[in-house]
């Protein structure tokens, strides 16, 4: 499971970076390295579908909602939605 999430990033951010605009790779790269930690934690556990990363990946995202001002949030936020789709896929 975890290397189809990580296929899955991998794919996206390619997509990002060949035709995303900069608010786009902001919110792709700040994005990848929450997913990062969100899949470094998975991979020790012993739930690791969809339901566990997307659990996770809220929590992230309300760190980030700490972190970041109301704009990049929202970047942020777009862009996990963006993803989640595609995993979801």
């Amino acid at each position: 499971m975890i290397e189809k999430y990580e296929q899955t990033l991998q794919d996206w951010i390619e997509s990002i970076v060949a035709e995303g605009d900069d608010d786009a790779l902001f919110a792709s790269g700040y994005l990848q390295g929450h997913f990062a930690v969100v899949l470094s934690k998975l991979e020790v556990e012993h739930e690791q579908g969809a339901q566990a990363l997307e659990s996770k990946m809220v929590e992230c995202l309300a760190l980030a909602r700490e972190e970041l001002d109301d704009n990049d949030y929202a970047l942020v936020n777009d862009a996990w939605l963006q993803l989640s789709r595609q995993l979801a896929a």
